[in-house]
């Protein structure tokens, strides 16, 4: 994220909810968001006082990302419950929530094209971070003529705040699938994900049937404050992380307290592809000793044995930290398309053995202890 000047004293009220009513005082000066994609773009005239806001999407960039202040959420009461909220809202029932915004998130040489999706839920369907959310798009099975689609799952992008910070939305990362003809090499609107394309091409205001929230295998573990967590992930698979990370970095929730370390791996095709980078950039400068982001750009770096750099070359770079910091406890997460594990799990093994080790076995432990977590559609 870049800023055009230090952030001054002067203070102002800034609308923070989807409706513009609730206010937070910020002291700034000075203030653009050079995203590719969303952010808010605020200018305060330092001669007349005067604060004009653009608002560019509703994804709700807060200002205070710009520095280690965080941001104040509501309602606190999303803190209180034991159980994991499961199936709320299940197929025959589900719940009719309401299209905020669509974003595209990707720039021009990005290969397709990746939507940031803000759902307003209305406090209806609350989740954790890590959960799923199913979506079913409407008109009719073609395989069950008279039934509806089937339910399509989403890993949920935000914290259970939602974007807009007041428990009421939640946010979904989409990557259109688009089907080309392999002989012609067109494009067939008949073979298009029917979901996605959907989601993709829905406007503020459009209804959006859901169900869940479902999943229990990404929760984020918050017993020990000073956890490792190792975040592995491909294109839309960085869903979950985002929603770990805004909890750990953006958000104040008093009984929350991370002071461990965060350590994310993105792999996408290039510099266009990558998802909420300045996001993940602004906690790499706020909180260097708690947050590790690595990059993996297939189509732009070449691993050490001068092929394609995948998220898979990038682990083994740190493989030797890595296998250390699991030995110690560290949570490990996977999420993203499942041709993604086996080169990861190939990769481990090779190290493993190197090291003397048998991966099975540790393998094994990692998946007793509970710090082997996959997610992969």
């Amino acid at each position: 994220m870049a800023l055009s000047t230090p952030l001054s004293q002067m203070s102002v009220a800034l609308p923070t909810g989807l409706d513009g009513s609730s206010r937070s005082m910020i002291k700034v000066q000075s203030i653009s968001f050079t995203e590719k994609s969303r952010g808010l773009l605020l200018r305060l005239d330092s001669k007349s006082r005067s604060l004009s806001v653009k608002k560019r999407s509703t994804i709700c960039m807060s200002l205070q990302q710009a520095s280690r202040s965080k941001v104040s959420v509501t309602p606190l009461e999303l803190e209180d419950p034991k159980e994991t909220p499961l199936n709320l809202y299940r197929p025959k029932e589900p719940y009719t929530a309401t299209i905020v915004s669509v974003e595209r998130m990707v720039g021009p040489q990005a290969p397709g094209e990746t939507c940031h999706i803000v759902i307003d839920h209305d406090g209806n369907v609350p989740y954790w971070e890590g959960q799923s959310y199913g979506v079913i798009p409407p008109g009719e099975n073609p395989k069950k003529p008279g039934a509806p689609h089937n339910v399509r799952l989403y890993s949920i992008a935000s914290t259970r705040y939602g974007d807009s910070f007041d428990g009421k939305t939640a946010s979904l990362c989409v990557r259109r699938a688009l089907y080309y003809d392999p002989e012609t090499g067109k494009e067939d609107p008949s073979k298009a994900g029917v979901c996605s394309n959907f989601l993709c091409n829905s406007k503020p205001g459009d209804k959006v049937k859901i169900t869940g929230p479902s999943g229990k295998v990404m929760l984020l573990p918050e017993d020990d404050p000073k956890a490792t967590h190792i975040m592995i992930a491909t294109g839309t698979g960085v869903a979950p992380f985002r929603g770990y990370l805004r909890r750990m970095f953006m958000e104040d929730v008093p009984s929350f307290k991370f002071d461990g370390l965060a350590w994310l791996f993105l792999g996408v095709a290039n510099t266009d592809s990558l998802l909420y980078d300045e996001e993940f950039a602004s906690y790499l400068k706020d909180y260097p000793e708690n947050f590790r982001y690595d990059k993996a750009l297939s189509r732009e770096e070449k691993n050490k044995k001068g092929g394609k750099m995948y998220v898979q070359d990038k682990i083994e770079e740190y493989s030797d930290e890595i296998f250390k910091l699991l030995d110690n406890g560290a949570h490990i997460y996977f999420c993203g398309l499942k041709g993604m594990m086996p080169g990861i799990q190939d990769t481990l093994k090779r190290v493993a053995e190197e090291r003397g080790e048998s991966w099975e076995q540790k393998l094994t432990q990692l998946r007793k202890n509970k710090q082997w977590h996959v997610e992969v559609y």
